[in-house]
């Protein structure tokens, strides 16, 4: 319960947010297991870098010079974290959206697995977080009159030769900017990504943002989604309420044991009661290759400092029945 007393006022603030963003939760898509699905791809953690996002997507041809799917059946799973620390998420968020419905309309199909750098940001709790919202992904999600009027009042100070960059990095700091931020963000994808799955299986493969540990591999998957999904629900619906997995320390987004901790013992347990032959992390960087696999494949870690925040290790997981190999890997 530490995470829940730590974030209780930004919980009580989402409440009042909840009032504000009316829209009601539609039934998310319950399916979140696949078979018979020849090949993935799979995608770490992005941290608002929509260049190197790109050069991976032409790189696994997946799309083409416009920016088009070319992937026809292939299932692209990006694996979470998409938000924060780098400055384009907004542009990252628009082209999963636009291919989302082309790679359907091909026959594939695009998954993003929630990260926990998303449940901050759809509940507001990022603020809490020193640096994790940069200054352009902060006006990016700004409503559009809101901005103007910022910049207006910007304008009227020293006659507009002050520091902008300064003036939004003190606004960041105002609760109500901070409301207006959570409010527009989920009225642009905090809906959407709300109704997307925090783990999936395709074939044999387990995909999770953190990692699943012993008491969530007992679980259907289905029961873990429906968890999430009904409390952040209970959030836009201005609920107070005690968190079961929201920011749970142990649970699918938050989990680091199968990248760092766990035994082999341990992770065919938890394969064995997921009913899988691999499990697929990111969460946890690592940014040397032969690291990326544990346990000869048990466990694949996808997250290898894409953004070039953390140095720009651009990669990706290419899974064709079981065959598996790193796109990307010099």
């Amino acid at each position: 319960m530490g995470w829940f007393r730590r974030f209780l006022p930004s919980l009580l603030l989402l409440g009042l947010l909840g009032l504000l963003v009316s829209f009601p939760l539609s039934a998310a898509d319950s399916q979140c297991v696949w078979t018979g699905i020849e090949k993935v791809v799979a995608i770490g953690d992005l941290h608002g870098d929509y260049d190197h996002f790109v050069k991976i997507l032409r790189g696994t041809r997946l799309v083409d010079g416009d920016l088009h799917w070319t992937g026809d059946k292939t299932h692209l799973v990006q694996m979470g974290d998409i938000m924060d620390r780098g400055d384009e998420a907004r542009k990252i968020l628009g082209l999963l959206r636009k291919l989302e419905t082309e790679a359907a309309a091909a026959g594939g199909q695009i998954h993003v697995i929630l990260g926990n750098h998303e449940e901050m940001n759809i509940t507001g709790f990022v603020f809490n977080f020193q640096d994790y919202v940069t200054v352009p992904q902060f006006v990016s999600f700004l409503p559009d009159k809101y901005r103007r009027d910022k910049e207006k009042e910007f304008g009227k100070k020293n006659g507009g030769r002050g520091d902008i960059n300064a003036f939004w990095e003190a606004l960041m700091k105002e609760q109500e900017a901070k409301d207006v931020y959570t409010e527009n963000f989920n009225l642009l994808y905090g809906r959407w990504l709300t109704d997307q799955s925090a783990v999936i299986k395709i074939n044999d493969v387990v995909f999770v943002h953190g990692g699943i540990n012993e008491f969530y591999s007992k679980m259907k998957l289905e029961e873990i989604n429906a968890l999430y999904h009904d409390e952040f629900k209970k959030s836009f619906r201005g609920d107070i309420f005690r968190p079961k997995i929201l920011f749970a320390e142990d649970g699918p987004l938050w989990n680091r044991d199968l990248a760092a901790q766990a035994d082999e013992a341990q992770i065919d347990q938890i394969l064995a009661n997921l009913g899988a032959k691999h499990i697929i992390v990111a969460h946890t960087p690592v940014l040397v290759w032969e690291n990326m696999s544990r346990f000869g494949g048990k466990v694949w870690i996808v997250d290898t400092g894409i953004s070039s925040v953390y140095g720009g290790h651009l990669s990706a997981l290419i899974i064709e029945g079981e065959h598996f190999a790193v796109w990307g890997k010099e």
